[in-house]
């Protein structure tokens, strides 16, 4: 379905870019056929692995598909901007310009200009952002709190061990009490990942590393992947919580299945169950996916939510879409009742649209600070 419907742009671009040139026909057909087996990546993609999730070609190529299919989705979107221009001028006296073809090689040359911008945010070791949340009845054991979190890294031939790597060094660097992975860590089976994922074994934290699964892992042996991530050291919160202390004060973390794992077979999404029996008055932060359910969340007391899943929206204007597939949340902090839910942008993203233009992939250093309510008179 993802190579059909992104075949679409190609056929438009092939029609109101590249066949009005004046070029010779042969020349023409050749860059035609180019475009259409750029378009076909996701198709490519599921032939190489048996998934549009885990393309498995060497790294250049996962790159240069990206590349090409980026370049080819934005100058759609130019040249659809552009008709429409010119389709209005048609309406005014003495309007209908013609576009000369030093345009179309204009706007060609910055669409792949722009997406190779957009590839190389993508694809590097993301920078660290430093995110401040109050929560009401903060104990004071826990005010000054520090945690990581980590989130759709889709470790992948696109993300591979070296990354890892570097963000596994990035993170422990950063001295936090507690890490979090809020899921989609991997795209692709457990065989062909397990290198790419053993970084991820030196991860460090006073308060240990937490994780939940994301949708992604439901599509690549979800239960394998649950035994091996505990192997690698890390805690899986799947519709459970645990209770981080300091001294007599506490503080839950609690965490929930994605919301397709009914999907899947695998227990679904359970709230209730993650915070039975939590201590009464402790803070809660709760680690969930998909941002969407936060108002449920934030109906059972919830504090902080993390989230990921959205990759921020990718590219400015295309964020509004994903935003309205998710609940109208897309990137950073938003207040939902008396909680906050933060929304991740990725550490990384799907290979399958490795492009970012506007919102930046993030390292997420979060600090929990006592919320100070104001003095009445």
């Amino acid at each position: 379905m993802f190579h059909l419907i992104f075949g679409l742009p190609c056929l438009y671009v092939i029609a109101r870019v590249l066949w009005p040139l004046p070029w010779p026909f042969a020349l023409k057909a050749c860059v035609a056929v180019l475009l259409l087996v750029a378009s076909q990546y996701h198709l490519w993609s599921r032939l190489s692995s048996g998934s549009v999730f885990s393309p498995e070609f060497p790294r250049a190529l996962v790159i240069l598909f990206n590349w090409a299919f980026g370049a080819i989705f934005l100058l759609a979107a130019m040249q659809l901007a552009l008709d429409v221009v010119t389709l209005v001028s048609k309406l005014v006296p003495g309007g209908g310009w013609p576009l000369p073809a030093t345009w179309r090689y204009a706007e060609a040359a910055l669409a792949m200009l722009l997406s190779g911008v957009a590839v190389q945010q993508a694809v590097r070791v993301p920078p660290l952002k430093d995110v401040t949340v109050e929560i009401e009845n903060l104990p004071v054991g826990f005010d000054g709190y520090t945690l990581l979190q980590l989130t759709d890294l889709h470790i992948s031939r696109l993300f591979t061990a070296s990354w890892t790597r570097e963000v596994v060094a990035r993170s422990n660097a950063l001295g936090v009490d507690l890490i979090v992975v809020t899921g989609d860590l991997i795209d692709g089976s457990l065989a062909t990942r397990r290198a790419d994922v053993e970084p991820l074994r030196d991860l460090r934290a006073p308060d240990g590393v937490w994780l939940i699964p994301g949708n992604h892992e439901y599509f690549f042996e979800y239960t394998a992947w649950m035994r091996h991530y505990a192997e690698l050291g890390m805690a899986v919160l799947a519709n459970r919580h645990t209770v981080l202390r300091r001294g007599d004060d506490a503080l839950v973390l609690a965490g929930v299945t994605d919301l397709s794992a009914s999907h899947s077979g695998q227990p679904a999404h359970d709230l209730d169950a993650a915070l039975a029996d939590a201590p009464v008055g402790a803070p809660i932060v709760l680690l969930d996916h998909q941002p969407r359910d936060a108002a449920r969340a934030a109906s059972k007391g919830v504090a902080l939510q993390l989230s990921g899943h959205t990759h921020g929206g990718m590219i400015v204007g295309l964020d509004r879409l994903v935003a309205r597939a998710n609940g109208g949340f897309v990137s950073g902090a938003y207040a939902v009742g008396g909680m906050t839910l933060y929304v991740n942008n990725g550490t990384a993203l799907w290979p399958g649209f490795a492009l970012r233009l506007g919102p930046p992939s993030e390292l997420t250093r979060i600090t929990l600070r006592a919320r100070v309510r104001p003095r009445t008179n």
